[in-house]
């Protein structure tokens, strides 16, 4: 790799993590319902598309499924989401999201509306389109 590109890759970096700090900052600033990320996550997979076993949200979080266990334990506590065996094999759990969480999740939404156009209502469409077709490369394609 020659140095000008060497060079290019670590300023990209370094505006990576400050990008991180920038979210992760605005997320707990804005943050009035003390959940992370990844429990508003969980609500929304659990919102559209219905009950889930563990494992499938696992897959879609990318965590194991003792991270699943971890998530959903204040989830499940705060009465947002319930566990149920299923009907077919009772060895098997799974959880869905219950009317109170439904509406945290509609309070989350705002949330996250308010944040995402603070962080990026500043780009235009084009910009916008351009950083999701970049940030999907470097997910899917790592």
């Amino acid at each position: 790799m020659d140095q000008k590109r060497k060079e290019s890759l670590a300023a990209l970096f370094e505006s990576i993590s400050a990008l991180e700090r920038k979210v992760a900052n605005e997320w707990n600033n804005h943050n009035e319902l003390g959940f992370s990320k990844s429990h508003i996550l969980i609500l929304e997979y659990l919102a559209s598309e219905g009950p889930k076993r563990p494992s499938a949200i696992a897959d879609r979080l990318k965590v194991t499924t003792g991270g699943v266990t971890v998530l959903t334990t204040k989830l499940l506590k705060s009465g947002f989401i319930e566990k149920t065996q299923s009907e077919n094999d009772r060895r098997a759990s799974q959880i869905s999201i219950t009317a109170q969480g439904l509406h945290v999740l509609e309070q989350s939404r705002k949330q996250i509306d308010t944040l995402i156009n603070h962080l990026f209502g500043m780009l235009t469409e084009e910009e916008i389109d351009t950083m999701r077709t970049i940030f999907n490369k470097c997910v899917h394609d790592s």
